[in-house]
């Protein structure tokens, strides 16, 4: 609880611009305290530190909640702190009937959970054909002293008392057993890449719920290459990957934080943490260290070779146990390759021969893991036309390396392989889509390619002109078709004051662009909309919200206010003063500002978290987050323009009242159709450059779907590409993003794509 009392200590002083000592100032507390605060090296702060802590960061709310929550209290109703608090086991707050409220939540929460999870899995394992026609036989054994936990800790045994050794031996369909064999709960699996740890996953999440009482925590995978363990808190990672995945868990929970978070700390979730090897180079020492530091039950996989680094860096996951996958015997692969070409023939017969005749050769070591034998079926079994003698041929293939890069290389033919009803697709355009898309997640150092991330690689200067650019052209057009539309006329004048004003929203919303992405990354959105009141714990948002509004508007209509009535000058030679700049700028600054202000205030009030029992796939979260944003769009240009129009016809209307025809005596009349188009103009430019430069939506649409595309990065069609990608088996879903069938594959096809004339 420190450590992420601490993370959002330090984030939210961040976010207010304050050091340390201006916080310690502000709070009336020690330099000290606030820095022991931060780091973890003081612990359980009292009430009285975290009010004052909240009241100096101006919190209030949810966020004044969870920093309560965070610090294993509740604030107290009145400032003498006597209200009677109790912390539940979840780490959330309650008086009087809270906690049978808050329980009845997290029941909900966790039996929708499970629904979901049980769902996914099941599709997936059915779609990487696991059991068709019989699962490969995964099996493993204990693993080496070195790589374990003494036998007391992993028992929990008292001081004192004899710890005998535990059977951890078993197979695929004996997971759930042994890992309930382990007393601690918690269990690492070992094993070279392509041996099975995804396969047994799988099964060990599908296998634990099907025997799930109501009061057991759901099996939840989670894909370690994202975490950084450096930057987040384990416990804050494993809520923000399930609010990624779920996003329904993104309700408030008891105590102020959300549903996600809640269920983490109320261990009703078992972390199963999928490839410890493929967290960023050089953490694995402190990724050990981080899991060390907590209690959590959770099962972990990892290759030997990284594993066995960490351990000698850091020391063992503490009270595991710890089993290592083992080869494919002759026999299993004898036994599953015939079956797998349903008809009678001996098409597999030369492979299992030469096998058989040379078990030290060097096809026979290929085809001990899994990965390489699923491989070698959808190319030889599945794919028609192939024949599998061709691996002993010892000239073309004398090496396992030889015979892997067949395997790898081969595997994206035969599965794009024209067929009768299945989309035909050429072999080399899928080859550079797919390599292009295997290095762009090897540049940004993960396995998940999510569709709002696929312009990342891309530097962000780049994307920012290209940001720019696009909110620029949009723009324009728009203020040209609106304008000549009320006017009824096109003129090279009007084209080319479209251009300027155009310029005015492409710029700053191409800066506002690059600023976020080196700042805060963006992410699709978890709520949908509903024109309704809500919950007072979205109020802090909404007032972020629309200073951001404001601040951004103020800029762009000083800018607009200074910038026209320059052009009025140069152009039709029109008389102006620094009065008439300053009053333009002043009441453009004023009127854009207020607009966006309200405009975006009333938007995020109107946000709402999704239901709980949604789970998100790529396509879905797609598409919901395009009818989300059009939404958006569609409520703030109207209002942004009925506001303009109105006020900037009342502020012109006032200053002509004025004595001497308003202030200076440079106020000219204002008609009330050039204050609608304006409206229009920066209702419709304010919300499409909002939706580019800022919605992870807008960057689907301006890299996915225009840029990449146009450089011949991806195809035209690149949301149902992946989608096909899925249903041949290339690609498979973890989640709300896609992943490679395996970190090799994705390897080959982006060193392929690297290494290409």
């Amino acid at each position: 609880m420190t450590s992420r009392f601490g993370a959002l200590l330090r984030r939210w002083r961040q976010r207010a611009g304050l050091s340390q000592d201006d916080l310690a100032e502000r709070a009336g507390l020690g330099v000290r305290t606030v820095r022991g605060l931060e780091t973890g090296q003081r612990g359980n702060p009292q009430v009285r530190t975290v009010r004052l802590l909240a009241d100096a960061l101006s919190l209030d709310g949810d966020e004044r909640a969870e920093l309560f929550t965070a610090a294993g209290h509740a604030e107290p109703a009145d400032p003498d702190e006597g209200a009677p608090v109790r912390v539940g086991h979840g780490g959330g707050t309650s008086r009087s009937s809270a906690p049978t409220l808050g329980a009845d939540l997290l029941v909900e929460a966790t039996d929708a959970l499970a629904y979901a999870v049980h769902a996914r899995w099941r599709r997936e394992e059915e779609q990487q054909q696991v059991h068709d026609p019989v699962p490969l036989p995964v099996s493993w054994r204990p693993a080496p002293d070195a790589l374990r936990d003494s036998w007391a800790n992993t028992r929990l045994a008292q001081p004192g008392r004899t710890a005998r050794p535990l059977d951890l031996g078993g197979r695929l369909d004996q997971v759930v057993e042994v890992y309930r064999r382990v007393p601690s709960s918690r269990l690492i699996v070992l094993g070279r890449a392509g041996a099975g740890k995804t396969i047994l996953t799988t099964r060990f999440v599908l296998d634990l719920l099907a025997v799930r009482a109501p009061a057991d925590p759901v099996p939840v995978i989670f894909g370690l290459g994202s975490w950084n363990p450096v930057r987040t808190e384990l416990r804050d990672w494993l809520a923000e990957q399930l609010v990624r995945d779920h996003p329904g868990l993104a309700a408030p929970g008891p105590g102020g934080a959300t549903l996600a978070a809640a269920l983490v700390d109320a261990h009703r979730v078992l972390p199963v943490l999928d490839g410890f090897d493929e967290v960023a180079g050089g953490l694995h020492r402190a990724a050990l260290a981080a899991l060390n530091a907590t209690t959590l039950p959770l099962l972990l996989t990892s290759r030997v070779d990284e594993y066995r680094a960490a351990v000698r860096a850091t020391g063992v996951l503490r009270a595991a146990g710890a089993v290592e996958l083992v080869d494919l015997a002759a026999v299993d692969v004898a036994d599953y390759l015939p079956r797998t070409t349903g008809q009678t023939d001996h098409l597999w017969q030369p492979v299992l021969d030469h096998v058989r005749d040379q078990p030290d050769g060097a096809l026979a070591a290929v085809l001990t893991t899994p990965l390489m034998v699923a491989l070698a079926r959808r190319i030889y079994s599945d794919a028609p036309g192939h024949d599998p003698a061709e691996l002993v041929d010892a000239d073309r293939f004398g090496d396992r390396d030889a015979i892997e890069r067949q395997l790898l290389g081969g595997f994206v033919p035969a599965v794009y392989q024209e067929r009768p009803g299945v989309r035909a697709y050429d072999v080399d355009h899928v080859r550079h889509w797919l390599g292009h898309l295997a290095d762009h997640l090897a540049r940004l150092g993960t396995h998940d390619l999510a569709w709002w991330q696929l312009g990342a690689s891309m530097s962000r200067r780049a994307r920012a002109l290209v940001v720019a650019l696009v909110v620029f052209a949009g723009v324009w057009l728009g203020d040209v078709v609106v304008e000549s539309v009320v006017i009824g006329a096109v003129s090279a004048e009007l084209v080319g004051l479209g251009a300027v004003v155009a310029l005015l929203a492409g710029v700053p919303f191409g800066l506002v662009h690059g600023h976020l992405a080196r700042v805060q990354p963006l992410e699709p959105v978890r709520f949908r909309l509903r024109l309704r009141a809500g919950s007072g714990t979205k109020w802090p948002r909404v007032r972020v919200r629309a200073r951001m509004g404001l601040l951004f508007g103020a800029l762009v209509g000083c800018s607009y206010g200074v910038v026209m009535i320059l052009m009025k000058w140069l152009v039709r030679d029109y008389p102006v003063t620094p009065a008439m700049v300053l009053v333009d700028a002043g009441v453009f600054t004023a009127v854009f500002g207020s607009g966006a202000a309200l405009a975006f205030g009333l938007i995020a009030a109107g946000e709402s978290p999704q239901d709980i029992r949604s789970a998100a796939s790529p396509a879905g979260l797609l598409d919901a987050n395009r009818k989300t944003v059009l939404l958006q769009l569609a409520l703030f240009g109207p209002l942004f323009a009925v506001f303009f129009s109105a006020t900037t016809w009342l502020i012109a209307t006032t200053l002509m009242s004025l004595p001497g025809g308003g202030p200076f005596g440079i106020v000219i009349a204002w008609p009330g159709l050039a204050g609608l188009v304006l409206g229009l103009v920066g209702g419709f430019g304010g919300g499409f450059g909002y939706v580019i430069s800022m919605t992870a939506w807008g960057q689907w649409v301006v890299f996915a779907r225009f840029w990449l595309p146009l450089t011949g990065r991806v195809p035209w069609a690149v949301g149902a590409f992946l989608d096909d990608a899925y249903r041949r088996g290339v690609l498979r879903r973890a989640g709300a993003v896609y992943q490679f069938r395996h970190a090799r594959l994705q390897d080959h096809l982006a060193e392929a794509h690297r290494n290409r004339p």
